[in-house]
């Protein structure tokens, strides 16, 4: 990989490329025993993820710490792949105070699983904090309902939502790291998901770590890695870059951000007509939720059915938006018919709103791999690559790698956007060899692109 100009890249030693090859040969194990059991479990497990009960239900009262864990209930887990360790994979369903971007207390949940295996790198057991991937925005969306089995759907309102992140969270476990994934606000627990807001998003990832220390019984000492793609590339480049300030006890050691959203406008006009474009009302609504003095400028500027459209997305997951609202241009739904994004940027509240969503306006002090695809039609490459470009100009740590698959079905998303998130974590830009070199303590150049 080549570096900027005047920067050098360090050659691997024997002992590291040896343990890359035994990290390889069980990571390619357990992620494809991981992926069959996956789909086994949501096509012949013992039922769909039970529905929104009261372990979601915050009490009335509860520890106002950010990172203090109010609630867990243990969850079996029978995606795991049978025979690498005790199956069902014992899991625990956790609530656990996070902050608002207004500094309130407000609880979340999450998927907390405890290592079973000896970890596979040298130093102590890590941490890794899981950022899903757009799930939606519906409280039975949470990703923690979805992971017993894989699957979570119900008939009345229709609605189905698919674990994204078993494959990240058993491939860390096959490797003996503990891992938490978190819902995010607004996701199981009561309140609109604020959907790519980047400091709540940030929030939710930096104290599901302190959550994590707490149920384990270690403490902030451990070493910790952050992992995402998509929203949950925003999620973990946004905890990045606040970590220092707002949880600087952490022992941060490295952190992948995928296809992160880092400038919100352009992706939300690159993804204006897609197969998902409806995620822009997800948008919509989280503004909404925090800035309701928004609320009239859009109401004049958008159609009784766009009103209808929002209240709809508010409660439904990503495979619903695929479903019904596929390909929605935003176009449709003004008076005008101009994009939506149009709109906003005469709105001088939601120009604002939009520019203090950027992520690269803050220096991460942990090293971050930012992995992007250069036909990704969902997240723009360049505003990936930009991010890249600030956070070196402001000294921090970083390695950004190109995925070069040609383009497949532009707008469909799939190919385009997921496809490159298997190569980018678990193939040829290898963000799991990256996180576990930097658990390591291995050396890596200050910036690197290709």
């Amino acid at each position: 990989m080549a570096g900027l100009p005047g920067q050098s890249v360090s050659r691997t030693s024997a002992p590291t490329r040896r343990r890359r090859a035994r990290l390889r040969r069980t990571l390619t194990l357990g992620v494809a025993a991981c992926a069959g059991a996956a789909l086994t479990g949501v096509a012949t497990g013992p039922g769909t993820a039970a529905p929104i009960d009261e372990f979601y239900t915050p009490p009335a009262q509860f520890a106002t710490e950010p990172g203090s864990v109010i609630k867990t209930e243990p969850m079996p887990v029978f995606v795991a792949p049978p025979g690498i360790g005790p199956w069902p994979l014992s899991a625990q369903k956790v609530m656990y105070t996070s902050r608002t971007q207004d500094d309130v207390p407000v609880a979340v949940s999450g998927t907390y699983i405890e290592a079973t295996s000896p970890w596979q790198g040298t130093g102590p057991r890590p941490t890794i904090v899981i950022a899903p991937g757009t799930v939606g925005q519906g409280r039975q969306c949470a990703p923690s309902l979805a992971f017993a089995t894989g699957l979570y759907a119900q008939i009345t309102p229709p609605s189905i939502s698919a674990n994204q992140e078993a494959l990240s969270a058993l491939a860390w476990n096959a490797l003996g790291a503990r891992v938490f994934v978190t819902d995010y606000i607004g996701l199981g627990t009561p309140g609109v998901h604020t959907y790519v807001n980047r400091v709540e998003e940030a929030h939710a990832v930096l104290d599901a770590a302190r959550a994590a220390d707490a149920l384990s019984g270690t403490g902030p000492d451990t070493p910790l890695a952050l992992w995402g793609y998509s929203q949950g590339g925003g999620a973990t480049a946004a905890a990045a870059e606040l970590q220092p300030s707002y949880a600087p006890e952490l022992a941060l050691k490295g952190v992948w951000a995928g296809a992160p959203v880092a400038d919100l406008a352009a992706v939300l006009g690159q993804v204006d007509g897609n197969l998902i474009g409806g995620v822009i009302g997800y948008a919509l609504n989280g503004f909404l939720a925090r800035y309701p003095d928004l609320r009239p400028e859009l109401d004049k500027r958008i159609t009784p059915a766009a009103q209808g459209l929002l209240h709809e997305l508010q409660g439904e997951c990503i495979g619903d938006v695929i479903l019904e609202h596929p390909f929605e241009r935003t176009s449709n739904l003004t008076l005008d018919h101009r994009p939506m994004l149009d709109e906003l940027h005469e709105v001088p509240a939601a120009l604002e709103i939009l520019n203090d969503q950027r992520v690269g306006t803050r220096t991460p002090t942990a090293p971050v791999l930012i992995t992007s695809g250069i036909n990704d039609d969902t997240v723009p490459y360049g505003q990936a690559r930009q991010l890249a470009t600030e956070w070196c100009g402001s000294g921090a740590t970083v390695t950004f790698r190109t995925n070069h698959l040609p383009p497949i079905l532009p707008g469909f998303t799939l190919p385009n956007h997921f496809g490159p998130e298997l190569i980018d974590g678990y193939g040829t830009n290898g963000a799991i060899s990256y996180i576990v070199d930097r658990l390591n303590g291995t050396p890596v150049p200050d910036c690197t692109f290709d």
